[in-house]
């Protein structure tokens, strides 16, 4: 009986070989390990839970529920609603008030111009401080073209610096450079600044030349930049005496930002009258930048010192308004 009953035994135990093999399974108490030869194991894709897929939704509605500023300004300007869209009231009942949550009061032109001075009272500031004018453009044309960012140039009817620019002045004509250096030009001179330029030797605020000597100074575009001479701006011509007196005095804006002009207009010691035309004459000189016939080009002024707030204004009154001859030959 000892015999079939070892030959049982081994072949039980070679059978739980096999099936441990078979199943990758080793059990502690064996004295052998076994190890299952190499194998791939393709795993399913994990089923999404209903909380993630949620939280993705809310994202999406959250994301397209976001709107531009562009989209806000116009919300908060319809007028029939109870209240600004997403601000507390129209107006603060109170004297103390948190600014945030209310629209900017829009002033007029003199009344900004009195406050900046009172603050300046009551601030114990500097006199002198020169005022701000920010201005925000509509650019838009037909279609989906748009006004090129520009440089102007402009002389204001009260003039507030008292040191006048250095303007230099290329020419190659004997009779325009005595008439430029009796008119008071830093510098007169021909395609022999070039060098001197580029070398940092010769600096000026402005840069004007006729019409001759332009293409002489194509190595000065990338160095001179905006302030190269150029027909459009105004400083080529013929005209040098003209051209002098508009440089030598004049003040340089420029649009920043795609459409906004920060510029300054004048200094607070200055009478309210000559404040109030110097922005009348900005405005005017910017609005010529595109035709009347498209709406009006500025949207937006606000009013600021040095050292005081900004103050949004009312300034429908310094635009300059369409006359049927400009009408008709826009139209033509």
């Amino acid at each position: 009986m000892a015999a079939p009953v070892r030959c049982l035994r081994s072949v039980l135990s070679h059978c739980n070989r096999n099936l441990k093999k078979q199943t990758r399974f080793s059990c502690p108490s064996s004295s052998c390990t076994y190890r299952s030869c190499n194998f791939v194991r393709f795993y399913a894709a994990p089923a999404t839970s209903s909380k993630a897929s949620k939280k993705e939704k809310e994202n999406e509605q959250s994301k397209s529920k976001l709107i531009t500023k562009e989209e806000l300004e116009e919300k908060r300007k319809d007028t029939s609603r109870p209240k600004p869209y997403g601000l507390t009231a129209w107006k603060p009942t109170d004297d103390v008030y948190v600014a945030c949550y209310y629209p900017k009061p829009l002033l007029g032109v003199e009344t900004a111009i009195d406050m900046l001075k009172t603050f300046q009272k009551l601030d114990f500031t500097y006199e002198k401080q020169p005022v701000y004018a920010e201005l925000k453009l509509d650019m838009k044309l037909e279609k989906k073209k748009k006004v090129d960012p520009f440089v102007g140039y402009l002389k204001y009817p009260y003039p507030f610096s008292t040191e006048a620019n250095k303007v230099l002045v290329f020419t190659e004509n004997p009779g325009d450079a005595q008439i430029a250096r009796d008119n008071g030009a830093a510098f007169v001179g021909g395609s022999e600044f070039v060098q001197q330029i580029l070398d940092d030797e010769i600096q000026a605020d402005f840069y004007i030349a006729t019409p001759e000597i332009v293409p002489k100074l194509t190595p000065l575009k990338n160095k001179l930049r905006k302030k190269f001479p150029k027909s459009k701006r105004g400083s080529v011509g013929r005209d040098i005496p003209k051209m002098l007196q508009l440089f030598k005095t004049g003040h340089e804006y420029l649009v920043e930002k795609e459409c906004l002009v920060q510029t300054k207009i004048a200094t607070l010691d200055m009478p309210r009258e000559h404040i109030a035309a110097n922005l009348d004459a900005v405005i005017k000189d910017i609005c010529t930048y595109r035709p009347l016939s498209y709406g009006p080009f500025v949207e937006r002024v606000i009013l600021t010192s040095a050292t005081s707030e900004a103050l949004f204004i009312r300034f429908q009154q310094f635009l300059p308004q369409e006359t049927e001859e400009s009408a008709s030959k826009t139209s033509d």
